[in-house]
């Protein structure tokens, strides 16, 4: 195709590049040029794909059109490449923190987190709704008002009911009854001998099916990856949830390969957002999300390679969050992006988030010494002395190019947050964002057709759904030159940020810029193909990944139709304790307006809700 090569973007040196508020560097729209397609177009289009004789030309003109080419291909960046986002150790200052010992037992930091939490949030809510906590399940469980054997059957009850017409909401990918209720009654008989391991001792914990947790294959969402990859032992951060004494309920749907952001999986059925059945949950993490908005457990393990966390958090109301790259550890996790992708916390609450987190942080196998670790700090949420000094820093024009809905929500809990706790919003400009999300697009392609190749040529094509088919065929597009430019973009987006962290603690955006839109029954059993959708939900995404940066997606209010809107935390390396203190004061703002979505079960009664 050299003779078709596009002009390409030459770059200016970063170092040259002005970010203040009043900066005159352009913001370019994400252009999106690609109609969507399902059903029997879709079948047409991957037929054209890959067809040796004009699928390449294709996949060049829509790389072309939709400017990968300019913006990264063919562009000419001063910058070396970043292949990976290592940060240093630096000395964060962090406020109100307990600086925990990394070496420390996972039941012991779980304590160590509990001690950091406030009493429970014990008056009535303005619209009498509210979501079953970590703590309420574990108080409920030594009074013996219940038993973790008990909430196994109504999970399990309440999941058959959601399995069939008319809800269908394709929770899980796979799950085990007798597995379940085995782990169930060993718990209880510790309740009743006194002898709990932790808090999370009984709490249900589903587990997105990218993520090793025996006795369960990992498909990765397919229905042949399990075959080619075994499962044979629990990722890392499965074991620790393990140890504390937690009962891990079965592997939750997912958008095939984590490659779509509308949890549409068409082996698996789409997973339905509680708040409305009609609409889609967000993905790839749809099922971890679904589930614990749906109330069928207080928290779940996703995997965020693009917002694959933060993104179905936003549209289905509950907390998303990301760490620190390396913060984890992903042994285990399927290898599908291993620069960008890593697991992460979906909750309903921003105190179940903090559990989890002191659970399963800490990848102490690498042997190296606790000088060169990062300070693990817990946020002491139960203090009653704020934060003091902190700065948003806010790129208008990204900000708001979003929905309206999103736009007004958004300005208004950060105007909240601002007058309740006196925090600052600074303006800035943070440049070439549409270069960084197609950037990041031809480093998650290329990682994830690296790691799926040698097995793509020992399967039936047919096995692989249709809009994962064309999403496999672009990816293996992409040349050692795009991968290389893309790394060139990584360096120079994380010299942007470094400058914008002079300036602020937080970076602050909607977590997404649509709301959850309708599910298309044209899309169910070939996946749908729709990147204008697409690109609006992952906008905000993408820095959390591209840099390693730790981010939060908290509930910031509603839409007209009563869909979730999230607001946005990104922060520096390494503080998440900061964070999570930003997060659990913007719940604490919002959390009497919270509503209780059409589809929620409450495990704690015998009733569903």
């Amino acid at each position: 195709m050299g003779v078709f090569q596009s002009e390409g973007k030459v770059y200016q040196p970063a170092a040259e590049m002005d970010l203040s508020a009043d900066s005159h560097e352009p913001y370019t729209h994400a252009n999106v040029k690609a109609p969507r397609v399902a059903g029997l177009l879709v079948k047409i289009f991957v037929w054209i794909l890959e067809l040796w004789t004009v699928g390449p030309a294709v996949v060049y003109i829509l790389l072309k059109d939709n400017l990968v080419h300019k913006l990264v291909s063919f562009a000419e960046v001063p910058e070396s490449p970043m292949f990976r986002t290592s940060h240093s150790v630096e000395d964060l200052q962090e406020h109100e923190v307990t600086c925990v010992d990394p070496y420390l037992t996972p039941p012991e930091r779980v304590k160590e987190a509990v001690n950091c939490l406030p009493e429970s949030l014990e008056t009535a809510l303005l619209t009498g709704f509210k979501r079953w906590t970590i703590q309420d399940f574990s108080t409920a469980y030594n009074l013996g008002e219940t038993s973790p054997i008990k909430v196994a059957k109504r999970f399990l009850s309440a999941l058959e009911e959601s399995s069939v017409p008319p809800l269908k909401m394709a929770f899980f990918i796979s799950y085990d009854a007798d597995d379940i209720l085995r782990q169930a009654t060993e718990s209880s008989r510790r309740y009743e001998k006194g002898t709990p391991i932790s808090i999370l001792d009984g709490v249900l914990v589903a587990i997105k099916d990218e993520i090793d947790c025996l006795p369960y294959p990992t498909t990765g969402g397919t229905k042949w990856l399990h075959k080619r990859r075994p499962c044979t032992e629990d990722a890392a951060c499965v074991k620790k949830l393990r140890s504390c004494g937690a009962v891990l309920v079965g592997k939750t749907n997912m958008h095939e390969l984590g490659a779509g952001t509308s949890g549409i999986n068409p082996h698996y059925g789409p997973t339905r957002n509680p708040y409305n059945i009609n609409k889609v949950s967000g993905g790839s993490s749809s099922g971890s999300a679904a589930s614990v908005c749906a109330g069928l457990c207080p928290v779940a393990l996703g995997v965020d390679g693009g917002g694959s966390v933060r993104m179905p958090a936003a549209l289905c109301g509950v907390i998303g969050f990301k760490p620190t790259s390396g913060r984890l550890p992903n042994s285990g996790v399927l290898p599908l992006n291993w620069t960008v992708g890593m697991p992460g916390i979906l909750a309903g609450t921003v105190e179940d988030t903090l559990i989890i987190y002191a659970a399963i942080a800490g990848d102490t196998s690498t042997c190296q010494p606790k000088s060169l670790m990062p300070e693990f700090n817990l946020p002491r949420l139960k203090s009653t002395r704020l934060l003091p000094n902190i700065k948003f820093a806010k790129y208008g024009k990204w900000f708001n190019d979003s929905s309206a809905d999103i736009r007004s929500c958004c300005d208004g809990a950060l105007q909240m947050l601002s007058k309740h706790y006196g925090w600052k919003t600074v303006d800035v400009t943070l440049p070439e964002i549409e270069e960084m999300r197609l950037a990041h697009y031809v480093t998650i392609g290329s990682e994830c057709y690296n790691f799926l190749g040698t097995h793509l040529e020992k399967i039936n094509y047919g096995e692989i759904g249709w809009d994962a088919r064309i999403a496999l065929r672009i990816y293996s597009s992409f040349s050692s030159r795009d991968y290389l430019n893309a790394q060139r973009i990584r360096n120079r987006q994380m010299q942007f940020h470094k400058e914008i962290f002079r300036r602020a603690n937080v970076i602050v955006t909607p977590t997404t810029g649509v709301s959850a839109y309708p599910l298309q029954s044209d899309s169910f059993n070939t996946g749908e193909l729709d990147y204008i959708n697409a690109a609006a939900l992952i906008r905000f995404s993408i820095s959390g990944n591209f840099l390693g940066l730790p981010a939060v997606s908290v509930l910031a209010g509603y839409d007209t139709e009563g869909m979730p809107i999230g607001l946005q935390f990104i922060g520096r390396p390494w503080s998440e304790a900061t964070l999570l203190h930003i997060a659990f004061a913007m719940q604490t703002l919002f959390i009497q307006r919270y509503r209780k979505p059409e589809v929620f079960y409450d495990m704690l009664k015998m009733e569903k809700a």
